[in-house]
């Protein structure tokens, strides 16, 4: 990521960093996902898209919905990097739970330097994952691929490991937490019920507590299968 690049507002980075969300998975993000997530009217998102695109920023193709450029996503990294590094500093050297970290790294992120960040991560080792189990970019903008389905795709009989959740509604996250949903956890799947309905699982494997999990929590949720152990 290049330094001395032009500051952004803050409307601008809430933006590039919602579309880089919603787009992650490959998919162009719509007008009316971005007007939910940032709780705006379509006509302002409409408004912005087209100064985003005349900017460099924003690739926006007709009936299609929004995709950043290469310029874009170097922005949108940069800003995620900042939330992501804040989130773990915030966790692991000032004592923040993992459900109050995301609203006050929201507050912070636009006003910290992208120097600061650097000694915030370099203090904290160069962590490679948030307190939610997000991939934190590097400096140079490389980032872990978050290519992985949610709970609510995986089939009964299998068993998976937690790799991330949603950290943007505190009382989910303390929802999960005392039902021990949390990154790195593993999780057989028991049963999946159909049209959309819960997912059952035990925490922490065969032997492990069982939990039935709505679908609206399960789609929240990104999963790995669990790797064996290689034999020695």
């Amino acid at each position: 990521m290049s330094a001395d690049l032009p500051p952004l507002s803050r409307s601008v980075e809430d933006y590039l960093k919602v579309i880089y969300a919603l787009s992650e998975q490959g998919a162009a993000a719509s007008t009316s996902g971005i007007a939910s997530t940032l709780d705006v009217q379509p006509a302002s998102v409409s408004g912005m898209i087209k100064r985003l695109a005349e900017s460099g920023y924003v690739q926006h193709i007709p009936y299609r919905g929004v995709k950043l450029t290469d310029q874009g996503t170097r922005e949108a990294l940069r800003i995620v990097r900042r939330h992501r590094v804040l989130e773990t500093y915030l966790s692991q050297r000032l004592g923040y739970s993992w459900d109050d970290v995301h609203d006050e790294a929201e507050r912070l992120e636009h006003a910290a330097s992208d120097e600061l960040i650097d000694r915030m991560a370099t203090a904290l080792e160069d962590p490679r994952h948030d307190p939610h189990g997000a991939p934190i970019p590097t400096r140079s903008g490389d980032v872990e691929t978050t290519d992985h389905p949610s709970l609510a795709e995986v089939e009964a009989g299998e068993r998976v490991r937690i790799r991330a959740v949603r950290d943007d509604d505190s009382d989910r996250l303390r929802y999960m937490e005392a039902r021990g949903l949390l990154p790195g956890v593993l999780l057989k799947v028991e049963a999946r019920a159909p049209f959309n309905g819960p997912v059952t699982v035990r925490v922490g494997g065969e032997d492990g507590v069982a939990q039935t999990v709505g679908h609206g929590l399960a789609t929240r949720i990104r999963v790995a299968p669990d790797e064996p152990e290689n034999p020695s």
